[in-house]
């Protein structure tokens, strides 16, 4: 696999936005039959919304970490697996001596069912640390992000993330999928895309010393755009400093469809940093075209009152976002704190966002108190295009 990572990468450096998978051959045995499809046929990121095979969770493994909160976080876990097991299979990751217990919290699940597998991770949020899929017709690859704990080695935020690190391309391995070793360090949250090329992300947590020293933010775009098949990358300035991600866009904008986004408006009693953040991104967004030339249609979602949530007592790392929702297949999972006016204008919004989708409102308070949400803890394995 180091071979066919190390090829795959040499030809990605240089400097297509996508790469044709003829220029693959033999390079990538496991991609050589897409190899006959039409020319230019190209791995790209795909949109969230699009079909998947399953969804991947993975079960949080240290008190260091959590705490009293552990079996909290565990319970919600299991709550959300249970929930997307409605409609797709689920995978949860978990340590070898702590899978017996994470199959017995999440149980069978529903129809599609939840498999418990046994590898080696430290925490919950597989958005970041797992692989970001990319497919073609009849091609599917993982692209490692080469997580490393968020840069955050050595500041108040640092936590253990070895087994985190190795964990996509075991995952990769274990499911049989080409594991492509990316260009750029960042993390699944740090991508939000329309899957027809254009990719939303914040300059803070990608053009960052603490992931990517010494590159620019020209050279971090050209590398995404290589490694996902992304034709444009709008970029929004975001916040570093001020939480472990460095500010990820899936907590701040969400392509609900082509040329439709998502944009997450903080609710009353949100610092004052985070309103400046929404509305520069606010402004960027309704001058931005994306990568077919389409103007940005914007839908707030407006945030709780975080005096009226449950997680008010929590801390300041609670994340109270209804934008860190999860799109399963014929489904949205998105939170809810406790503001019932809140919950239920939000759950009105993404309802019509998503006509096509049953909307299902979780209780989160043990995940969001470390910052994270239901997309934080989830990623989408897409179902293979078609050969054309």
């Amino acid at each position: 696999m180091d071979t066919l990572t190390t090829s795959r990468r040499r030809l990605l450096t240089l400097g297509a936005a996508a790469v044709p998978l003829v220029a693959l051959g033999s390079a990538l045995p496991a991609l050589a039959h897409a190899a006959t499809g039409p020319t230019g046929a190209t791995l790209r990121m795909p949109a969230e919304t699009d079909p998947h095979v399953r969804t991947f969770m993975a079960w949080p493994a240290l008190s260091s970490v959590w705490g009293n909160l552990l079996g909290g976080v565990r319970r919600d876990i299991a709550r959300v697996a249970d929930a997307i097991s409605r409609y797709e299979p689920v995978v949860v990751l978990a340590r070898p001596g702590q899978a017996a217990d994470a199959r017995y919290l999440c149980g069978a699940g529903a129809h599609y069912g939840i498999e418990v597998v046994e590898i080696a991770n430290d925490d919950l949020w597989i958005r970041d640390f797992g692989p970001t899929f990319v497919v073609a017709p009849g091609a599917v690859a993982g692209v490692d992000t080469r997580f490393n704990g968020w840069g955050k080695t050595g500041t108040s935020y640092a936590q253990p993330f070895a087994n985190d690190a190795a964990a996509a391309a075991t995952l990769l391995g274990q499911y049989g999928v080409p594991r492509v070793r990316a260009g750029f360090v960042g993390e699944g949250g740090s991508l939000e895309t329309d899957g027809q090329g254009t990719l939303l992300a914040t300059v803070s947590s990608l053009v960052n010393a603490n992931r990517n020293p010494g590159m620019s933010q020209d050279q971090v775009e050209e590398a995404m755009k290589a490694d996902l098949g992304i034709d444009k990358v709008i970029w929004v300035p975001g916040l570093a400093g001020q939480d472990i991600t460095d500010c990820h866009i899936d907590c701040l904008a969400r392509f609900v469809g082509p040329g439709r986004v998502i944009l997450d408006k903080p609710g009353p009693d949100t610092d004052s940093k985070w309103i400046a953040v929404y509305e520069e991104t606010r402004r960027i967004l309704l001058g931005a075209t994306d990568a077919q030339g389409r103007r940005l249609s914007i839908t707030e979602l407006p945030g709780p009152d975080r005096t009226k949530i449950r997680g008010k007592d929590r801390g300041s790392a609670f994340l109270s976002s209804y934008t860190n929702y999860y799109t399963a297949n014929g489904a949205v999972l998105m939170p809810q704190f406790g503001d019932d006016d809140a919950d239920g204008v939000a759950y009105a919004i993404l309802q019509a966002a998503y006509p096509g989708r049953t909307v299902l409102q979780l209780d989160i308070d043990n995940i969001a108190t470390g910052g994270g949400g239901i997309h934080c803890g989830t990623q989408s394995q897409p179902v293979v295009p078609p050969s054309l």
